[in-house]
Order: C-alpha cells, then structure tokens, then sequence
C-alpha cells in the first residue's frame, strides 16, 4: 500500500491507518481588571506608572501581532520563523506573495524537517489520491507497475535510467490500460513524451494517474517491437485486492491479499469461509508485495485465524500502550486447518502486523524472504478549504510479544530464495509452501 505511501522507496507504497485527530484545544479566556482610583497626591505617580503599564501593554499586544499563535514559553523558538515571514512579507520585491502559498511551503517545510519517509506533505489532489489509493481504488490507467534492473530482475532501485526500468507487472483485468494494449514485461519509457528517466516510480505513478476521463499518452519498450506510444483515457480502477484459486488438486486454498482496504478484509473472509467450507484443511497466504494499508483490516485478517490475545499492539508518542486483540469468530481458528504465509521484501506495515501475530502466535508458518520492516502509523489529517494534507507517523505498532520489527523486518521460519534465472510462470515460494502444506505437515508443527 500502509502504503506504501509516497516518499517511501522506490518499488513500495507503505501506508497505514487513520487514527482520530485530537480535539482542537483553545485557551481559557483571562477575567478582566479593574484598577481603583488612586489620590490626588499620587496622581503623578499613577500616571507615570499607568504609561509604564500602558508601555508594557502595548510591547505585549505588538509581540503577540509578530507573532500570532505562538505560545508564551515558545516565543524564543519561533522568533527566527516570523522574523522571516515578516521580513519576505514586507520587503520581497520579486512579484505578489501569495501568503497560502507561503503558509503551504512552511508546512512542508515543518514536515520534511522530521526526516521521516512516512511523513509527508500533500497538495489537495495528492492528498485525495493517497487516500483513494488505500481505500482500494484510484483514478488511472489500471496496471500495476514494478522497477527491475537492466536484466529483468525485481529490484528496489531508484532513480530510474538504463540500470532501473519501470516495468508494467500485468494490467488489472477490465482496466483502460488493458483495453488500450499494455502487456506485462513493457518498459515505460516517457509519459506524454517526457523520459522517466531521473524519476521515482512515485513520481512517474503519479504523472500516470489523472481524472476520470483525461487521456495520458505512454511510450513503452516492447520486446520485438519498436517503441510505442499508447494513449490511454483514464477512469476509476477497482483494485483486485483479494485472489484466490485452489491449489493441490483442491487440498490448498490460495489466497492472495494485494492491500489492506475495509474491501480486501471482508472479500478475505467471504473467500476463507468459502475454502473452509469446502473441507479445505490448508491454507496459502500471500502477502508479497503487498505494501500495507488499514491496521483494523490487518487486524480482521488476522483474526480469522487468531481466536483470542493480542494481535498487536500500539505505542503513541508519549509511550503508553495499547493492546489490540483479536475479534472475535475467526473461520480458521481451529489449528487443525495448517496455514502457510508468503512473505518478501516488498511485504511492509499492515502486512507484517498479520504476518508476524500468525508467526508468534504459532499459527503459521512463514515462508520466503525477509519483510520490509515498517514498524510506523501514520495519521491523515486534511488541513481542508483546498490546502491539501499531510500525514504523520503518529504511533509504533509491536508484535504480540511487544517486538519492533522497523527497520528489520520479520524472518521466515523457512527461508527460501528465488533464483535471477527463475523462469517466468514457475513459483519456488509458493511451491515450498505447498509442499509443506500438502506434504511433510510435521515441519509446520516443529516450525510453528
């Protein structure tokens, strides 16, 4: 998606779930005074001492129009900041300021100093598409897209030139990017006849995605073919977030989650009932390259494995904690139903929230590489009237064992490598999974 989610590495969109935004707080308003009469014989001094108060007033109220808002025991610290902005208001000689404009690029300003990757600050339009883009849907082409190096093979790389190349992974089915002729392996060179090249895979995703209806021309390498030029009108995609098909001659389910939307978590448990249903007693997971979303859908997911105890907990700012539990009803709860969870590098946030409560809890076995690492919520919040967004990374979330796997990512309990010459339409991941699910079930036992 926690998408991933937008100054994230190239090749993932982390992104995670809202989380209420506190409750504005205003200041109490101050009793006004009444000063008595003083006697003819100190009128003098009540009047010098009534100009020093008048003085020391109007120091007051002047320092408070410099600066407004700021609070008294942080007047030192924002000194240098209105300093500025009255300095570029009242002198910029340059054009008309724009004092939104100003007020936009303070914001960002205040956002990136926090060198926080998953912290970042939107225009309006970047901001309704993040949130479209974690809610399951989004306005565009409908292709899902990936960076590979100069041989082909999936790699986290940025920026993009000769030794990183977007690739089209494969069109969603019924997207205008299918119907106009995208096939998977196509290179995306230009976007309305600019080069990618120098770009991040956010950027060019960005530049592709537009309004319902708008037109973008994109310009692909295609083995055997001279370059093309596809022009594509866009619409509104509905991502395909939960797959599924039987495996095994019909003794393992397959289910594959692409993003943790409220969508994907009630399609997943609708296709789970459908497999336990059917007397299916193992169950495949695979969450690779799926980038995150919604911590509750994590949590629901999880829950239809998990009967009861922590699926997570959550760390705010000042420390405290918070345990989330599993809901209750799981349609797989019953640990004779063996459960295999696909995981890789491209696995982030809410997918490894699910993966690691199945992993500690003894519930699962993980299978393949090692998981991105996002450890982080972050919050959006609207700053509304068109001044777009930002979102923030508000809390941690820990494993049920309270670990804090950011920057490190989970280990599966077998690990397994997919080779650079693999060849296209076999699966070693997913194959080993299987095999444990369908053969020796004791190494699920002594993994778990």
């Amino acid at each position: 998606m926690l998408s991933p989610d937008p100054a994230d590495p190239a090749g993932h969109a982390p992104s995670d779930s809202f989380v209420a935004p506190p409750a504005p707080v205003t200041a109490p308003a101050q009793p006004g005074r009444r000063v008595p009469a003083v006697a003819i014989a100190v009128a003098l001094v009540a009047v010098l001492a009534g100009s020093a108060l008048f003085g020391a007033g109007w120091l007051l109220g002047s320092r408070q129009a410099a600066t407004p808002g700021t609070p008294a025991g942080d007047e030192a610290v924002f000194a240098p900041f209105w300093s500025a902005y009255h300095f570029v208001v009242d002198n910029y000689a340059g054009g008309a300021i724009d004092k939104k404009v100003l007020v936009d690029g303070a914001i960002k300003g205040l956002i990136t100093a926090l060198d926080d990757p998953y912290s970042s600050y939107m225009t309006s339009e970047e901001f309704q598409q993040s949130l479209q883009g974690i809610n399951g849907e989004f306005e565009g082409i409908g292709a899902e897209i990936a960076t590979k190096d100069a041989k082909g093979v999936d790699a986290d790389c940025t920026p993009l030139g000769p030794d990183c190349r977007l690739t089209i992974v494969s069109p969603i089915q019924g997207s205008p990017a299918e119907k106009a002729g995208l096939e998977p392996a196509d290179v995306i060179t230009a976007v309305n006849g600019q080069s990618v090249d120098g770009q991040t895979l956010d950027q060019v995703r960005d530049e592709i995605r537009g309004p319902k209806g708008s037109t973008v021309t994109v310009t692909v390498d295609r083995a055997g073919s001279k370059p093309l030029d596809i022009e594509i009108t866009r619409d509104v995609i509905h991502q395909q977030e939960v797959i599924t098909k039987d495996l095994a001659g019909g003794a393992v389910g397959y289910i594959r989650v692409t993003g943790f939307s409220d969508t994907s978590a009630s399609g997943f448990a609708d296709a789970l009932k459908r497999d336990v249903g059917n007397g299916e007693k193992a169950i495949v997971l695979d969450l690779r390259g799926n980038p995150g979303g919604f911590v509750t859908a994590a949590r629901s997911i999880a829950s239809q494995f998990i009967a009861s105890g922590p699926i997570y907990w959550q760390q705010d700012a000042h420390g405290s904690k918070l345990e989330v539990d599993a809901e209750p009803n799981g349609a797989a709860t019953d640990s004779s139903i063996k459960l295999a969870v696909l995981i890789d590098k491209g696995s982030a946030s809410a997918s490894e929230i699910v993966a690691a409560a199945l992993q500690e809890t003894g519930r699962a076995t993980l299978v393949g590489e090692t998981s991105y690492g996002k450890g982080t919520v972050q919050q959006w919040h609207d700053l509304q009237d068109g001044n777009g967004g930002f979102r923030l990374t508000v809390a941690r979330w820990l494993t049920p064992k309270q670990n804090w796997i950011n920057g490190k990512g989970i280990t599966p309990d077998v690990p397994v490598t997919v080779p650079a010459n693999t060849p296209a339409g076999s699966d070693p991941v997913l194959d080993k999974a299987v095999e444990l699910l369908s053969g020796d079930t004791g190494a699920l036992d002594r993994a778990a």
